[in-house]
């Protein structure tokens, strides 16, 4: 794991082509993405009504480890669930209404608070906030995510997935390459590793979605991942938005945002865990 991030570190710089300001340090401990300012300003809230879950705690490897749970409509049957990473942000609405849109969709929905309660609206705060993560403490409460999730008995541990965004996107694959019982993995425009010993450790189907113009990630680096994940022979779904920059998924993202190329990734990310949560027997 600590090549990994070294790699990370090494490979680390701005996506100035966000609006700004943008985030050009990479943390001492470093997490596995960068990000940039989504706004011009600061990130509005959605109002309360839209967030239907609730906090839940669950065991780490320190304590105070919790997440924001989103569950499907009430059955017998045990049900795929999806472990969700939050951008520099943290756990904000956007992230809620992603969790919910899934539980929407019957998984048992987990948006892991890897800033343990603390959220950002300010580039400068989501920065200070994302230098001063633990990459051990993020790496325990994902994989306690995972085994809270895989206890519960309307979860089929066999069914489980991992979804993030920009540094969730890095984390979701830095998971995907500690976790072996993963069911599934996407990683939108998130900071990517391409050595073999690392890439071998992957044991779960990956979906990627990139931005072409993404400075911080450019197509080259995507390339490489995608050649690395064939020679090693993982089932992945690679794709790169050629007109896309960085973050361009989250409306938020007011001068990069794009309605097309989300719709898309939706459409790709809903057909993957359909197909590797819901059908896999």
């Amino acid at each position: 794991m600590r090549t990994y991030f070294t790699a990370l570190l090494l490979t680390v710089a701005a996506c100035t082509n966000q609006a700004p300001p943008t985030d050009s340090v990479s943390p001492p401990a470093a997490p596995p993405a960068m990000h940039t300012d989504h706004s011009t300003a600061s990130m509005p809230t959605a109002p309360a009504a839209l967030r239907k879950g609730t906090s839940v705690k669950f065991p780490s490897s320190t304590p105070g480890a919790s997440g924001y749970l989103s569950l499907p409509a009430a059955s017998t049957a045990r049900k795929p669930a999806i472990i969700v990473i939050q951008e520099w942000w943290g756990v904000t609405d956007w992230i809620r209404q992603n969790t919910d849109r899934f539980a929407e969709q019957g998984y048992v929905s987990l948006a892991v608070d890897l800033y343990r309660g603390s959220t950002a609206t300010d580039a400068s705060v989501a920065h200070e906030l994302m230098r001063g993560l633990p990459e051990d403490r993020a790496m325990a409460d994902l994989k306690g995510a995972f085994e809270y999730l895989a206890s519960r008995p309307d979860v089929d541990p066999a069914r489980i997935g991992v979804i993030g965004w920009c540094m969730g996107g890095g984390y979701s694959l830095a998971l995907a390459t500690s976790e072996p019982r993963l069911a599934a993995a996407v990683i939108n425009y998130g900071r990517l590793v391409t050595d073999g010993e690392t890439i071998e450790k992957i044991r779960t189907p990956i979906l990627g979605n990139f931005g072409g113009t993404d400075r911080g990630i450019p197509p080259e680096s995507v390339r490489t991942f995608e050649s690395a994940l064939k020679a090693a022979r993982i089932p992945n779904e690679i794709k790169i938005y050629p007109a896309q920059g960085h973050g361009f998924m989250n409306p938020n993202n007011r001068e990069g945002y794009s309605e097309e190329a989300t719709a898309d990734g939706w459409r790709r990310i809903d057909a993957f865990f359909a197909r590797h949560l819901k059908n896999r027997t």
